[in-house]
């Protein structure tokens, strides 16, 4: 297997996290639309943002338990390649988005203990994309973004109907030991490149990019 780590830089807040996400060697970025994140974006800066973006990059749009509304409002004033469904959206509703928006589909799922696995199956039938990450802790506010791992030897080896993506607690320091014991080709990271809560960071993220592919040598 080559180094062929595909990551996930999610968050961006500002204009200039786009070029140092794409320096830093990103995949896909990936923009907030939930208003208790620190790193939540209007529609308008999305816009902006998202029209920087050079073809081929991912540009993924991560939303919780958004109504059609919301979702209307956010595929057309932002160009977009994928939606992330962050909340808990039903796999009816997953297949409903997908068939409604004409495009791809990520779903988050929160993993704590093996009983949560089966729904791993459940959504990859429906979904193009998964997004195996921890489930927050009670009381969070938030359902991703709490810099939070899970026990990866819960889905060391496994595999699932569609391409899927690691997240949950990931920093420089994980995320080559994060590919070797779990098999991901995917990672997402947000907390783990930020100087600050919802501010990036150009030289962190880089540092994970290159530790991600190293784990695949």
């Amino acid at each position: 297997m080559g180094n062929d780590i595909k990551v996930k830089i999610c968050g961006l807040t500002d204009p200039a996290d786009i070029p140092a996400a794409i320096l830093a060697g990103a995949s896909y970025v990936g923009f907030v639309f939930f208003p208790k994140s620190p790193r939540h974006l209007v529609l308008e800066d999305a816009a902006f943002m998202a029209t920087a973006v050079p073809v081929g990059i991912m540009k993924v749009a991560l939303t919780v338990d958004a109504d059609d509304a919301m979702l209307d409002a956010l595929t057309q004033q932002v160009p977009l390649d994928m939606l992330q469904l962050h909340g808990s959206e039903t796999p009816e509703r997953v297949a409903e988005v997908k068939s409604r928006y004409g495009l791809p589909v990520m779903k988050a799922v929160g993993i704590s203990d093996a009983d949560d696995l089966p729904q791993l199956e459940t959504y990859g039938r429906v979904a193009d994309q998964l997004l195996v990450d921890a489930k927050p802790p009670k009381g969070a506010d938030r359902p991703g973004g709490n810099a939070l791992a899970f026990d990866w030897n819960l889905i060391a080896g496994r595999r699932w109907p569609v391409p899927w993506m690691l997240a949950g607690g990931l920093t420089p320091d994980n995320a080559a030991q994060a590919v070797r014991l779990t098999g991901a080709r995917q990672l997402d990271v947000s907390s783990g490149v930020e100087s600050a809560e919802g501010v990036k960071d150009g030289a962190l993220m880089r540092a994970f990019v290159e530790a991600a592919q190293s784990g695949a040598r």
